[in-house]
Order: C-alpha cells, then structure tokens, then sequence
C-alpha cells in the first residue's frame, strides 16, 4: 500500500541519522532510501529532514511523525512475533489469582482442561478474596467481579454472573414468601461478609440491610443453614445452581434481582500481552460463555 511506502526507510534514517547507516540496516542502496524519503516527504507534503554534509537530523514536524511511526512498527513488530509464538508450543509459566469460591468451582477445573491441551504451560494459581497488586507480587493474571477500580490494568470481559434471594420450601413455608424489599425486614437472612443487599429497584441500585442470627464468610456454609430451613440466602448461581435445579431452594424477590455482575480476567498493562495469557484468556472466555 501506498501510504506505507518509505516508512520504514524514515525511520531507520532517523535512528541512525544518516542515509548510509540506514541502507545499511536496511541491506538496501543509499540511492534506493534517498528516493524513498523524498518520495515520501513529497507525497506528506512537509520536510521531514534537515540535511548537511556531515549530518541528517530531524525536522520538528519530522520528530512528531517519527513518534508515530515508531509506535506503528513497534506493533507490527508485536503482531508478527505474537504470530510466531503462537505457531509454536506454548510454554512457560503463568501465575494467576481468582476468588476462593469461584475459583475452586468454575476457574480451576478450566485451568486443569487448559493444561491438558497445553502441558509445557505450568500454573501457580493463589485463591484469595482480597484484590492483590499484581504488578508489585508478580501476578500475571487476576480473575475479578464486578466493578473494576484499577485503571492502570488491561481486563477481558469472560462472562457474567447473577445473584439470587432464595430458601428452602420449608422456610417460605413456616415464615412466608417476601414478596416486596420491605418485607425482608420480618425474615431471617443468612449473613456473609456484608450486612447489606443489593437489589434493582425502578432502574436503579438499592442497598437494603437485612439482619439475621447468623453471619459466615463461607457461602457453602450459607447453602448449608439455608437448605436446613434456617432462612433467606443471597448468593451467586454457582453456590446454588443444582439446589434450584432440584428444588431443594427456590428463588424469590426476582421483580427486584440485581443487574448481572461481570467476571472479567484482568492483567497488567504491559506494552506486549504474552501470547499464553492471551490464550488462556480466550480459553476461558470460549469454556465460561456457555455457563
């Protein structure tokens, strides 16, 4: 294409300030970078170039045009060398860090099926609910939900999760079915780390407190004293799922169920992503869409 022409000729003339060094980096004519220049500074319509007998140096309109095309084949530089990487077997380490829960339930078995595809990749994988500085403790990857804060790292949209209000027949039974936000007020709900909820109401976030006899930082816990009739529990689909499924809790308040949260895998901002975080990215991505 046209408008790439010379490009790489202007470059290597304003890093080596001189025609001679770059026909020589570039294994061409000086001749051959002369013409491609002024092809190029005619077709810009600038003078990129001053020139003297003993140096070349760069115009002011030069210097911004190099930034930019400097930034060009840095990329195309990147692009071809990811290409290459990923005709290759991947390999090497990656070191990841994901909720507890969700991590043991949904993130981990997808790393165990990645590793088998891919077994020269090893995974050092931390699982903690605190969000940790990946760039200070050498993270390369982080599974985070919800609101991202951090926007100093680059994140992947992998897929969404839902909250829900449910308890078991026996509960609603004894105690009643909540059928507006009011009415969690008279109902025992089964507490984790916050002593709030959150529900949508009218097109917006609200921030109900609830109160209950009991307060875990366990979900599975949660699902135990809920499924034993103990109350009204707020939690994520994978801690319920199959207890919906098989009707030993359902689910209430549905009028009022908060926005779906995003599940996102977030990494550092470097220049060039590592083309095997880039894959198992994809991978779980491609495994997570479908849950």
């Amino acid at each position: 294409m046209v408008q790439w022409q010379g490009i790489s000729e202007f470059v290597a003339v304003a890093e080596s300030e001189s025609f001679t060094g770059a026909a020589k980096r570039l294994t061409l004519s000086t001749a051959q970078v002369s013409r491609q220049i002024s092809a190029l500074e005619a077709r810009l319509s600038i003078k990129l170039f001053y020139r003297t007998t003993r140096k070349v140096s760069l115009t002011q309109e030069g210097e911004l045009f190099y930034r930019q095309c400097r930034a060009v084949l840095d990329a195309l530089e990147a692009a071809e060398r990811d290409i290459t990487n990923l005709q290759q077997t991947p390999h090497g380490n990656i070191k990841l860090t994901a909720p507890v829960t969700y991590g043991e339930q949904e993130i981990l078995p997808l790393i165990n099926d990645f590793l088998r595809q891919y077994p020269d990749i090893r995974v050092n994988a931390f699982l903690t609910n605190q969000n940790l500085d990946l760039i200070e403790q050498g993270y390369d990857l982080a599974i985070r939900i919800g609101k991202l804060e951090n926007s100093s790292l680059r994140a992947k949209k992998l897929t969404r999760r839902t909250n829900y209000v449910c308890a078991s027949p026996a509960y609603l039974e004894r105690c009643g079915t909540p059928r507006s936000l009011s009415a969690l007020a008279g109902h025992n709900c089964l507490l984790g780390t916050l002593d709030h909820w959150r529900f949508w109401q009218n097109g917006q976030e609200k921030n109900i407190r609830v109160k209950g006899n009991i307060r875990y930082n366990s979900g599975t816990a949660l699902v135990d004293a809920a499924l034993k009739g103990m109350g009204l529990v707020k939690l994520p689909h994978y801690y319920l799922q199959q207890h919906l499924e098989s009707g030993q809790l359902v689910t209430v308040l549905d009028d009022f169920r908060q926005q779906e949260e995003v599940i996102w895998g977030v990494y550092p901002d470097n220049r060039h992503l590592s083309p095997k975080i880039r894959l198992l990215l994809d991978f779980l991505a491609e495994k997570l869409a479908g849950k």
